[in-house]
C-alpha cells in the first residue's frame, strides 16, 4: 500500500501553482503573481518587495518556453533542464515548523529572497515530479484556440483540458454540433 505524505500534497499544490501561473503569465505578462502565490500558500508572498514580485514574473517567463514545452519532452530532457535551474538557486534545505502546517521542508534559508524561495519550491517541485512521473501528466489543452498548460492528475490520465472551463465547454458544444449537422444532412 501506497501512503501519500504531506510532503507529497506540498508537491502537487506547488506543481499545480507552477502550472497556473504559468498560464497566468503566457495570457498576461502584466500579471501580478502577489495575491495568486499568497492564495496558494507562499505565506511571505504578502511581504514580498516588489522587486522580488518583478523577478518572479520575470523568471517565470524565462522558464515559458521550456514550460510549454514539458508535455513533449522526455524525462532526461526535462530532468536536465531541471537539474541546470536547481544548480542557480540557494538551496540549503531545513525541516521547519510554522504556521500550522506541520513539520515541512523549506529550501532556502530564512534569509533568501522571496523569489528564490518560490523558484526553489517550485523547481524541487517539479523535479520530484518528474522523478516520479516523469513528463507524463502535463498536456496541452485540446481546445483548437488554446495552448495552455494542465497537469493531470487523473488515476487514467484522461485529462484534455486546461482548467478554464469554457475550453472544455467550447470543444464539445462544437463537436455535438458537429455530429448532429452529419446526422441531419441528406
Amino acid at each position: 500500500m501506497y501512503v501519500a505524505s504531506v510532503t507529497e500534497s506540498e508537491h502537487r499544490i506547488t506543481v499545480d501553482a507552477m502550472v497556473d501561473l504559468h498560464n497566468e503569465l503566457a495570457d498576461d505578462p502584466s500579471f501580478d503573481p502577489r495575491p495568486f502565490l499568497s492564495e496558494v500558500g507562499f505565506s511571505r508572498a504578502p511581504d514580498a518587495s516588489a522587486a522580488s514580485m518583478q523577478r518572479v514574473a520575470q523568471r517565470m517567463t524565462a522558464l515559458s518556453t521550456f514550460l510549454a514545452d514539458l508535455p513533449e519532452l522526455d524525462t532526461d530532457e526535462a530532468a536536465a533542464r531541471v537539474t541546470e535551474e536547481l544548480t542557480e538557486l540557494p538551496i540549503t534545505p531545513s525541516i521547519v515548523d510554522h504556521g500550522g502546517l506541520g513539520p515541512h521542508i523549506h529550501w532556502t534559508p530564512p534569509t533568501a529572497r522571496f523569489d528564490d524561495q518560490m523558484m526553489a519550491d517550485v523547481m524541487m517541485a517539479l523535479a520530484q515530479e518528474i522523478c516520479d512521473n516523469g513528463t507524463i501528466r502535463f498536456g496541452t489543452c485540446a481546445a483548437m484556440d488554446c495552448a495552455r498548460l494542465f497537469y493531470d492528475a487523473t488515476r487514467n490520465r484522461s485529462k484534455k483540458f486546461c482548467s478554464d472551463p469554457r475550453c472544455a465547454s467550447r470543444t464539445h458544444t462544437a463537436d455535438h454540433r458537429r455530429r448532429r449537422q452529419a446526422t441531419e444532412s441528406p
